[in-house]
């Protein structure tokens, strides 16, 4: 169903499930090709009712607070990638034979003959530096490219947009993947696996399949984590295309068909001639930004994908160089008194605190917030000869404390019993009153932020804000 092939879509029935960032444009792409498009939403709430009515006024047909029936006639149904595959309505789909695409699989089903290639990244925590790194270094290349996906740009508006790319530099969740059948990247990157969005997958199998979907038919690179094994078996269970290589990276001096890093130096052992003897410099680790260990294998995966490409050693240092992290990842906010205040407010999960508390020695560390039904015991045992203190916040900081009891009972805790605005500025004060010259603070809170916060941006602008009237 190429673009070039619209006729396919006259009076075809097809339902999209779920109005928001996903549902709206897909609605609009498919009645534009001469779909009937009907619309069902759980949600019938204000702000849905003025969403249908800008549809309905097109022609397209909406029906709130019943998302679980099937229109009858429906002949595909393309859903919002946060829709569990459990819902009434996919058991109905299946049970008539109807298939079921997501955003992802209707942009790469609609690209033109001439489209550009896919250079596709997932895994539990990276994926967004690591896809804005690639695209930097493809700039750098002088190709024409641009990161998209889940990163908040819309891959349907960029394959039917008017502007012509090279290759587009993709981010995709497990949600995503797990709705795109027939996705066939150039070449993919799958950074990590830890557990994350299991009550959506149902199990941890379920979500490193769904993610390993990535590296289907793949034609030049399968990149994986040397440090992951979980990733390099996906690696060997895809169905890729015949020749195409499996390139890991790693923190440390790389193996024959690797990238790495030797005396503060990646290095590239995997797209070279003869790479049993062949070693090609790429940057220095002082090029990326934050040089954090987690955030040089982000940049590793990126370069690997870039080589992949095609694209010189001196594109990667420059792109690398070029490249300027987006806010609340690992931001340096400022030092007060010798002590330097990082907000990494991203770190929503357990493995993504992880990362960020392996980057700093001595660390008084702000935690907490909504677990997702994760659990700390690994994460506080293997950061607990880091940490100078910790400050708890949030709905679920107990599940923190309990950790912290259980393998660092002698790191100090205050636990603040607040909700409210003023929460983070005595959290940013309980921390500097713990933290000695050369110490982080860290916010790296390892949970969501919607018990007190819109979200983690919000999050980490309070932090931000305390820190200011600290210095003040």
């Amino acid at each position: 169903m190429g673009s070039g092939q619209v006729t396919d879509w006259q009076g075809k029935n097809v339902t999209v499930a779920g109005l928001g960032v996903s549902g709206i444009p897909a609605a609009k792409v498919l009645h534009g090709l001469s779909a009937v498009v009907t619309v069902v939403n759980d949600g019938d709430d204000e702000r849905a009712r003025a969403q249908a009515a800008e549809l309905e006024a097109l022609g397209i047909t909406v029906r709130l607070g019943d998302g679980s029936t099937l229109p009858e006639g429906t002949e595909l149904i393309v859903t919002a990638p946060g829709w569990k595959p459990d819902k009434p309505l996919f058991a109905a789909a299946r049970v008539a034979g109807v298939p079921i695409w997501g955003d992802v699989e209707l942009a790469w089903r609609l690209r033109g003959p001439d489209a550009a290639p896919w250079l596709a990244v997932t895994g539990t925590n990276g994926k967004t530096t690591t896809v804005q790194m690639l695209a930097s270094i493809l700039k750098a290349a002088g190709l024409r490219t641009a990161a998209v996906g889940n990163i908040g740009v819309s891959l349907l508006d960029t394959v039917l947009g008017e502007e012509k790319y090279d290759v587009l530099a993709v981010e995709l969740s497990s949600y995503q993947l797990h709705w795109a059948p027939s996705l066939r990247a150039h070449s993919a990157a799958v950074l990590n696996l830890a557990p994350d969005h299991l009550d959506w997958h149902g199990s941890m199998e379920a979500y490193a399949a769904d993610k390993g979907r990535i590296y289907e038919g793949n034609r030049v690179a399968c990149v994986y984590n040397v440090a992951d094994k979980a990733t390099e078996d996906l690696v060997r269970a895809a169905d890729v295309e015949e020749g195409c290589r499996a390139v890991g990276f790693t923190l440390g001096p790389p193996a024959p068909s690797q990238l790495g890093v030797v005396d503060g130096i990646l290095v590239d052992r995997a797209f070279v001639e003869d790479r049993q003897k062949n070693a090609q410099e790429l940057a220095e680790v002082s090029d990326v930004h934050p040089p954090a260990p987690h955030n040089i294998a982000n940049a590793l995966a990126a370069a690997a994908l870039a080589r992949a490409f095609g694209v010189p050693a001196a594109a990667v240092r420059d792109g690398l160089r070029a490249f300027i992290p987006d806010a609340h990842r690992i931001a340096h906010v400022g030092d007060v008194d010798g002590v330097a205040y990082i907000d990494d407010s991203k770190a929503t999960n357990t493995h993504a605190a992880e990362a960020s508390l392996a980057a700093y020695e001595s660390i008084v560390w702000i935690a907490g917030g909504l677990a997702k039904g994760a659990a700390f015991d690994e994460l506080v045992a293997k950061s607990a000869k880091r940490l100078r203190g910790a400050v708890l916040i949030g709905a679920d900081r107990a599940l923190i404390r309990e950790a912290l009891a259980r393998h660092a009972p002698e790191v100090p805790v205050v636990d603040l019993d607040r909700t409210d605005t003023g929460a983070m500025l005595q959290a940013v004060q309980e921390a500097k009153r713990l933290a000695v010259e050369g110490d982080t603070v860290l916010l790296a809170p390892a949970c969501a932020s919607m018990d007190m916060f819109t979200n983690y941006n919000q999050r980490g602008d309070a932090f931000a804000q305390a820190v200011r009237e600290l210095g003040a």
